[in-house]
């Protein structure tokens, strides 16, 4: 995956991923590529510094959003975590343990969520638990 600064010809500027520099060359050439802010088609790159991954494990998954509708998704993810931070416990760094607990009956049944790493979340698809990842919008992080 790929991170572009990306800039519209009325100087919108925004971020997109990508699965590589083809998909952002395809896109581009068959004009799929549009401002969030104004919708103008007229998108090119902005200059910008690499980045580089410091945790091997993040949590963090990209999410490829370029268009009109980015601003839309992003509010009804935003929307989506506020109502679970308001009607689920957080139990951290346990879920996958409070999960376990919860599906075998040790525990009274509840809505929870937390932080798990992959190989927990797969474990627990594999024993049956159905589980959910919730992303985190970059500018959720500031």
């Amino acid at each position: 995956m790929i991170r572009y600064a990306l800039q519209c010809a009325d100087g919108h500027a925004f971020e997109s991923w990508f699965r590589d520099s083809a998909a952002y060359d395809g896109q581009a050439e068959a004009g799929l590529l549009s401002c969030p802010h104004c919708g103008s088609a007229k998108v090119g790159k902005q200059i910008m510094a690499p980045s580089v991954a410091v945790h091997e494990e993040s949590t963090k998954q990209p999410v490829a959003m370029a268009g009109g509708k980015d601003q839309e998704i992003r509010a009804m993810l935003r929307a989506f975590r506020q109502h679970l931070e308001t009607h689920a416990d957080n139990v951290g760094a346990d879920f996958a343990d409070e999960a376990r607990k919860i599906h075998y009956g040790e525990v009274d049944e509840r809505a929870i969520y937390g932080v798990a790493s992959f190989e927990e979340a797969k474990s627990l698809h594999e024993e049956g638990i159905d589980v959910l990842p919730v992303p985190v919008l970059p500018d959720d992080m500031n």
